[in-house]
C-alpha cells in the first residue's frame, strides 16, 4: 500500500479522522498528506522534536501551543511516542513509529478517543511492518 492509500484508508477512510498526515521520524520530509492539510517544515520540527523525547520541545508546545497546518492546539498530553492537543472541539493525534510519524486530525463531529485509537492503530501497525 502507498503512504498516500494509508491517509486515504486507514485514517480518513475510517471516519474517525478528517485530515491526515504521515511524515518522516526527524521531521524533515511529509510522506503523504491529506489535499486540504498542508504541514509547515518547522511544524514538523517540533512534532518530531516532542515524539523524540525532546523536554525543551514538549515544554515549548505546553506553553505556546502545537501548530499543525498552521493552526494552533492545546497540548492535552506528550506521552513517550504520542501527543493529543485540541483546538476548541477539534484535535489532533500523532504517534511515532521507528520511522514515521503519523498525524490525524479530527472535527468536531468525531470522538476525540476514536481519532487517537485510530493514529495509534496505524502506528502499531506501521511498527509491526517494519516502518
Amino acid at each position: 500500500m502507498s503512504w498516500q492509500a494509508y491517509i486515504d484508508t486507514s485514517l480518513v477512510g475510517t471516519g474517525h479522522i478528517a485530515k491526515g498526515a504521515i511524515i518522516s521520524a526527524a521531521g524533515d520530509s511529509a510522506w503523504a498528506t491529506s489535499a486540504d492539510l498542508q504541514i509547515k517544515p518547522e511544524e514538523m520540527k517540533a512534532i518530531s522534536a516532542i515524539v523524540s523525547g525532546d523536554s525543551a520541545a514538549k515544554d515549548k508546545a505546553f506553553a505556546e501551543g502545537l501548530f499543525v497546518g498552521g493552526e494552533r492546539y492545546v497540548m492535552a498530553r506528550a506521552e513517550d511516542r504520542s501527543i493529543y492537543a485540541r483546538s476548541g472541539r477539534n484535535g489532533v493525534a500523532v504517534a511515532k513509529t521507528k520511522q514515521a510519524i503519523v498525524i490525524g486530525q479530527h472535527g468536531e463531529a468525531q470522538v476525540a478517543g476514536n481519532a487517537s485509537s485510530t493514529v495509534e492503530g496505524l502506528a502499531d501497525y506501521l511498527i509491526g511492518q517494519g516502518y
